[in-house]
Formats: structure tokens, sequence, C-alpha cells
């Protein structure tokens, strides 16, 4: 049998397009309309009503606008409902701009880091490769945004408002990550020359005054100390003199985030459930909180979040925004696009598959803050979206149960709505984590816009 493509195939192939009349239909629509708007299920819109048996109010969503910082609005957001609750202070938002600043300071020392840890291998390396392909972006993870308020706390987005540069990030990751290869190779040939340990940290903090510089004419110099001033929905004045931002975070958030668990659901063989993971190269700060994830079934990660919703509290949960998804209407539904009927052709792959051909991965971060429950069971759930108001409803979602199940991949809970022998895997899985490589997709960071 020859292996390349003959003719005679071509011909085959020609007259079995040609011989079935709904071919030639599905090409008139999908060629006219395109394949997403010709596939389109108008029975999602009907299913995916905005109507929840469990629904936190949470006011009006913020915009992350062209940027990749979704995890980071996202995980301010769950923060910020708990102020605006207790503090009365509607649609109040915290900046995202002053812990984006921290964020990409840490996560180039990090990646300078690794680079003088690397420099024994070859640049061909994968995994040196792997690091001056991106050497910091916008995107990560919850603990990565976790250790950035444990070692600068946040502030009020009135104490540091957005930039040009944190709205449109693009030109601020390419002149940094300009700097960061140029100055990475440096760092690897001072090592390889036989420099010694504190020459080479001389250097680097050479180059780490000019990282500061260009994120603090980008960014602004984040505040070390500020007043803060609101007036609440009762109309009364507040005024809060001299804080430091981890003053402000005591005082305004007061959340022991060591008792916040990310959960996974990688149903993988490499994978076992109720086992704890990190990933190599996977974080932002020296030093500073290990990324941790804890993998668990669909369902159990389900009833977690279902509890911690009863509780009154939102949940942050990453997943793959881009699949099944209509961005202006709002949905999230694997019977969105019937692609398999327009085409005729199977396009099923099971979760397992998606993840180990690169298929699906986590890409985008957001906040589950309700959910419908019909017997006891989950039908569809509330998202809360960081692109602004007009997407969706009012820049929420909905996502069905199927959708959760193929596309959910990440959610974050409070240790009180988890059960013991929980608490307890966690606990013991944290002190050896099992180590993935750099590139395994549960090291994908959220940073969808």
């Amino acid at each position: 049998m020859t292996k390349e493509i003959t003719s005679e195939a071509i011909s085959s192939f020609e007259e079995d397009f040609n011989s079935n009349r709904a071919n030639k239909i599905a090409a008139r629509a999908v060629q006219e309309n395109g394949i997403y708007k010709a596939s389109q299920n108008l029975q999602t819109k009907i299913d995916l009503t905005p109507t929840f048996s469990i629904e936190i109010d949470t006011g009006k969503v913020a915009n992350q606008k062209q940027s990749g910082r979704c995890w980071m609005f996202s995980a301010l957001n769950t923060m910020r409902h708990s102020i605006q609750k207790d503090f009365k202070i509607k649609d109040f938002e915290l900046s995202q701009n002053y812990t984006n600043f921290w964020d990409k300071f840490e996560k180039s020392n990090w990646f300078f880091e690794n680079v003088i840890a690397s420099a024994d291998k070859d640049l061909g390396d994968r995994k040196v490769s792997f690091l001056f392909t991106t050497p910091q972006q916008d995107g990560g993870q919850w603990d990565m945004l976790c250790g950035i308020i444990e070692k600068y706390g946040i502030v009020p987005k009135s104490a540091y408002p957005e930039t040009a540069n944190a709205t449109n990030s693009r030109a601020l990751n390419d002149t940094l990550n300009t700097l960061l290869r140029k100055d990475g190779l440096e760092l690897r040939r001072l090592v390889q020359a036989g420099k010694s340990e504190d020459e080479v940290q001389t250097r680097k903090n050479e180059m780490l005054k000019e990282v500061f510089r260009i994120l603090a004419i980008s960014l602004g110099l984040p505040p070390k100390k500020f007043d803060f001033e609101y007036r609440d929905d009762d109309k009364n004045y507040h005024r809060d003199s001299d804080l430091t931002p981890q003053d402000f975070f005591k005082k305004y958030v007061g959340w022991d985030l060591s008792q916040y668990v990310s959960t996974i659901n990688a149903p993988t063989d490499d994978k076992p459930f109720h086992k704890v993971f990190s990933v190599e190269y996977l974080g932002n700060i020296e030093g500073g909180r290990q990324v941790r994830h804890l993998n668990l079934p669909i369902d159990e990660m389900k009833d977690l979040i279902i509890k911690q919703l009863k509780s009154g509290e939102v949940v942050w949960f990453g997943s793959n925004v881009v699949k099944d998804s209509e961005r202006q209407a709002g949905l999230l539904d694997t019977e969105l696009y019937k692609r398999d009927e327009l085409f005729d052709v199977d396009f099923n792959m099971s979760k397992a598959d998606a993840l180990n051909s690169g298929e699906s991965l986590m890409d985008h971060a957001m906040v589950i803050t309700g959910v419908d429950l019909v017997d006891g069971k989950p039908t569809k759930w509330k998202i809360e979206n960081s692109w602004g108001n007009k997407p969706g409803f009012d820049g929420y979602f909905v996502m069905s149960d199927s959708w959760f199940d193929k596309f959910v991949y990440q959610a974050v809970i409070n240790k009180q709505n988890m059960p013991e022998d929980l608490k307890q895997a966690f606990e013991q899985g944290s002190k050896d984590p099992i180590q993935l490589l750099p590139w395994d997709p549960m090291g994908a960071l959220a940073n969808n816009f």
C-alpha cells in the first residue's frame, strides 16, 4: 500500500462528497456563515437561562481588558465580595495593577534564579528552552496570587489605579521578555565562566534594578502607605489613614490564605486521585508559596463547590474557556455547537485524551457565584467573568454541567468546606508533592482575555 495521497484516492473522496446531498447544503451554510454559526444549537439558549436555585450577589463585574490577568482579577474578586458585603461598599474593586507589578517583578527574579540553576544544561535542553520561551507573562494560578499577597499585601484600586500598560500589556511583556532573555544569557555565561555566587547575584541585582525601573515607569511606583477614603452605601464617610498594603489586607480581607486549597480534576493515568502535585518551574516568588494541587474526581470537586456556595462563599476556578463557548451570549455548553452533525464526523474525546494530546488545558480563571440544583444535582452554574459588562448577562456567564465535566480543571476550596480525609490527604501530600514536568497541562497558566 502506498503512503502518499494518490489521485485515485482524491477522486474517491470527491465522489463520496458529491454523492451526499447534505454535504452541499452544509457547505453553503458553512461557507457563508462560518463553522460555529452554521452549527449553533438554539436549544442551549433555552436550557441555560440565567436563573439559579443558589446564587450569591456579587455586583458589577470587573474588566481585565487587553491583558491576561484573569487569574488575578478572579482571585481579587473573591476577596472584594467580602469587602463589599462587610463594609457596605457597592462595586468596590481591589487594585489588580498593584499585584500585577509585584508579580512581574517576582517572575523576573524567578526566571533569573532558574536560569542560574540550569546553567550547566545546554541551551537546546528542553527545560532551558522552556524557560527562555516565555521568561514572564501575565498569566498565573491561585497559589501565585496568594504568594504575592502574603509578601506584599493588597491595596484598593483608588490607591493604585490601572495604567495603559496594565490594561493592554502586550508592549510591556515584549519589552520585559527581550531584556530578560538578554540578561538570562549573560547570567548563564557568568556561571559557566566560574564566577562566584556573590558575583553572579550582584550582577543579577543590577539586572533587577532595570526591571524595576521598567515596571515603575510603565505601571507606577507601588504605594508603601496610603489613605483609604470611601462613602458606604448609606452615604457615611470613612477615612482610614496611613495604611500599609499588609495592614489593608489584614483589616479589610482578613483571610488566612493557607486555608485555601487548589483542587484539580486531571483524570489521566499519571495522576492518581487524592494525591498532591506540583509543577517544575511553576511559580513566581523565590522562597515563597509553592503551587500545589490536590487531584479529585469531578463529582467530589462539584460537591465541595456546592458546599462552599451554600456557605455564602464564591469559588475561584480555572477552565478551558475557548472551547464550546459563545462569548457575546455568555454561554458555555458542550451542546452549543453541533459540529459532529454538521460534518458527520465524531469529534468526541475523553477529558484524559484531551489533556494528553494537547487538545485542551486551563486557559482562563473565573468565579462561580451560583448553581441550579434539580433533585440535588447541578444542571447549570452562574459564572462571574472579568471581561466587563457587555458580554453575557451583564458580564455574567452561564455554564452547563456537562461543560463543567469536560472543561473545568481547577477550583479553590476553603478547608472549612472539606471533609477530614481530604484535608489530611492535602496536608500529607504537600510535604512531598509529586513533581510534574514544566510543560504538563496542569502547569498551564490562566491568561485568556
